[in-house]
């Protein structure tokens, strides 16, 4: 998992400059007498960035540019907050900064969790509690690059979140020279889709594999000098060239998933081979757990077999292995990472991590500088924000999950695979409605048990169902293709084309009158609706003068006669494994 390495040594480790002064309870900026007396870390020799200069080249080409103050901030000479004193607002308080004496550490661990809850996104903004300079600091740590219209505009609170993660096999970064391709551009070597439910009860990570056989969009795609290019798509091409090939940036890569999937994402961030050496490191270390001897000359890895606390450079080379686990290709790698990742978050949950002032600092610095994120999420503010919301399900209900695919059929020899379905698509819709690979309960059971209780009792014949259709976001001709496919086929000869509805709809509805339900449960069972789409209500009337139900095509309608039910379970032989269990790589 790379992308573009930093290729800096700091001077200072910034953990080390934070200590408790025991007069006081609070944390203290600690700098050598000779020192300049100044709450940032201390400057990283030539290669420190003044405000508003240009850094060094992002992924894909993606320059790092330091954000400007923000409107009505103060300025640091005159007016920053005391780092020897450090008091705050309210809001700055809430915004994270420690208070005046710590807490006991259960209270503290559990206010750091809601802070550091992105654990699966790096835990980016652990230490933003510090002074304000440090909080500008750690802002200009930041690398972003737009995410050219292809995602959501950012993630809201009151709806499921989708977060691109990628890895790509770009060599570039200090101590990075013998790892990937010399004179690629890099690719989508590794990509996860993580879906964070509506409700934060559950979270389900897909990984997509490398090779996979899929078509790549056109790409829209901001310029350096700020005009925009239309990057031409890809038909039938490994997954992995969604990024970096032909000048793409991650938001081509979002394009693609969302094509593939039906999830449009909220945002991306881009890992590099720092961020697994520089954040494990930062942690202490990932316990990882070896069925067999590994010792894999092209990853490096060589380990015994039983458990271990791996970082940096070995922790880098257990996630590149593949050749010495499982069958020896990507999917075997896929389910190594899967194990790593589940490790690393369990870790970054603990109290060890949670209430240790200096690994949250140093993590704050290393996911800053080793991540590029997309520019609705470019400040320690935002990061905090959305770290909030994924702090919020317990790990035992985050479901790891491997796209469904088979060997291509296309090949002799078996270089790529493409998606299995019908299990590939019943797994894209379980997550896009939002239900639970684990068994964790989304809804009360007062809310099931009414959705169950529409689809029983008697039913009426199909010859007395009478339906208007309006087409609510579906693809244009939905309407009229169902309307065919009722009468001719199905007997609902009572039922008219409506046209579009006024508002576009993400699912599709039926709604009916109190005396229609048996007319509705005869129309779910047709058209394969579940208790949830059907909403009791008023019936309308249709061009014959008498009342008729409305059922309305949203935006996953596929197609007349395709069952619109989302699956209850996870499809057989779809690979998947919870975070909170150890598993021993074999």
């Amino acid at each position: 998992m790379d992308t573009q390495g930093r290729g800096r040594a700091d001077d200072i480790d910034p953990a080390d400059q934070w200590v408790l002064n025991p007069n006081t309870g609070e944390y203290e900026l600690r700098l050598a007498p000779s020192a300049a007396q100044s709450s940032v870390p201390g400057p990283r020799g030539t290669g420190g960035r003044g405000r508003g200069t240009t850094g060094a080249t992002g992924a894909a080409g993606a320059r790092r540019t330091a954000p400007a103050r923000r409107p009505g901030a103060v300025a640091p000479a005159d007016d920053a907050p005391s780092p020897r004193r450090r008091t705050g607002t309210p809001a700055e308080a809430a915004a994270g900064r420690r208070g005046r004496r710590p807490a006991p550490k259960k209270a503290k661990g559990k206010k750091v969790l809601m802070w550091t809850g992105g654990s699966l996104a790096f835990v980016l903004i652990g230490a933003s509690g510090a002074a304000y300079l440090y909080y500008e600091h750690l802002n200009n740590n930041i690398t972003s690059v737009s995410d050219d219209g292809a995602g959501t505009g950012g993630f809201s609170k009151d709806r499921a979140i989708n977060i691109l993660l990628i890895g790509t096999d770009k060599r570039t970064g200090k101590g990075n020279e013998g790892y990937g391709d010399k004179d690629s551009a890099g690719h989508a070597d590794t990509t996860l889709v993580l879906h964070v439910a509506k409700d934060r009860s559950n979270a389900t990570v897909l990984s997509i594999p490398r090779d996979l056989i899929t078509d790549i969009p056109d790409c829209p795609t901001t310029q350096e000098d700020g005009t925009e290019k239309i990057i031409p798509g890809q038909q039938r091409t490994r997954f992995n060239n969604s990024l970096g090939q032909e000048d793409r940036t991650p938001s081509c890569t979002m394009r693609t998933i969302t094509e593939l999937t039906g999830l449009k994402m909220d945002h991306f961030m881009v890992a590099d081979f720092n961020a697994v050496k520089t954040l494990t490191s930062a942690v202490g270390g990932v316990d990882v757990c070896l069925a067999k001897d590994i010792k894999d000359k092209d990853s490096k890895l060589d380990l015994p077999k039983g458990e271990h606390t791996i970082e940096g450079e070995q922790a880098l080379a257990f996630v590149r292995t593949r050749h010495s686990v499982g069958f020896g290709g990507d999917l075997s790698r896929i389910e190594l990472q899967q194990q790593f990742l589940g490790s690393m978050l369990r870790k970054l949950k603990s109290n060890d991590t949670l209430t240790s002032p200096s690994k949250m600092i140093k993590l704050a610095e290393a996911g800053t500088k080793a991540l590029t994120v997309d520019s609705q999420i470019s400040t320690i503010k935002k990061l905090a924000d959305l770290g909030a919301e994924l702090g919020k399900f317990d790990t035992k209900n985050l479901t790891f999950a491997t796209v469904p695919v088979v060997d291509n059929p296309a090949e002799k020899v078996k270089a790529t695979v493409v998606l299995k379905e019908p299990q590939a698509q019943q797994l894209f819709a379980m997550v896009r409605d939002d239900v639970s690979l684990t068994d964790v309960k989304q809804q009360k059971k007062k809310e099931k048990a009414a959705e169950a209780a529409r689809l029983k009792g008697p039913k009426a014949p199909a010859s007395e169902v009478r339906v208007r259709i309006l087409n609510g976001g579906a693809v244009a001709g939905s309407a009229q293709e169902t309307l065919s496919w009722l009468q001719v086929q199905e007997g609902v000869t009572k039922s008219e084309n409506a046209g579009n509805a006024e508002q576009p709809l993400a699912k599709t509805t039926l709604e009916y009158g109190p005396d229609e339900a048996d007319q509705a449960r005869r129309l779910a069972e047709i058209t394969g609706l579940s208790g949830a789409a059907l909403k009791p209500g008023k019936s309308v009337t249709n061009s014959q003068g008498v009342p008729a139900m409305t059922l309305t095509l949203g935006k996953d309608f596929e197609g007349a006669g395709v069952p619109l039910t989302t699956p209850a379970k996870v499809p057989e032989d779809v690979q998947k494994a919870t975070a909170d269990k150890v598993e021993c790589a074999k």
